[in-house]
């Protein structure tokens, strides 16, 4: 499986973000799909996760649970993570990731497949 992120970039505290990502070379719909952020400094960490089960099921970390939401779309092979209300700690380079089905989906472990990575930059 091959995934590309996009949608980083440079913004302002406050506004909103939406990052895409698109999944090659597997069966989208066995996968779930995960975001993962790395501040500089820090050691990358869960923001999101969605599974699919005839329906998604979606699980965000508290630091943005609120002002996030993460979707999948199956027959395109994608997955977004719309983030508001950005905060200068939200920078951070993002990750999408891809893991079979089941399991705990906040353990990075979990997921065998990683996108290159999209940086974002909240500024005050």
């Amino acid at each position: 499986v091959q995934l590309q992120a996009s949608g980083g970039g440079s913004v302002q505290a406050g506004g909103p973000l939406r990052l895409s990502c698109a999944a090659s070379g597997g069966t989208f719909r066995l996968y779930n799909m995960g975001w993962f952020r790395q501040a500089p400094g820090k050691e990358r960490e869960f923001v999101a996760a969605i599974s699919w089960s005839g329906g998604s099921t979606t699980q965000y970390a508290d630091s943005v649970k609120g002002r996030s939401a993460i979707s999948r779309d199956n027959a395109k092979n994608t997955v977004a993570l719309q983030i508001n209300s950005l905060k200068p700690e939200d920078t951070a380079v993002y990750y999408c990731a891809a893991g079979p089905l089941g399991g705990v989906l906040t353990l990075e472990a979990r997921y065998d497949y990683w996108g290159q990575g999209t940086q974002v930059t909240v500024s005050s």
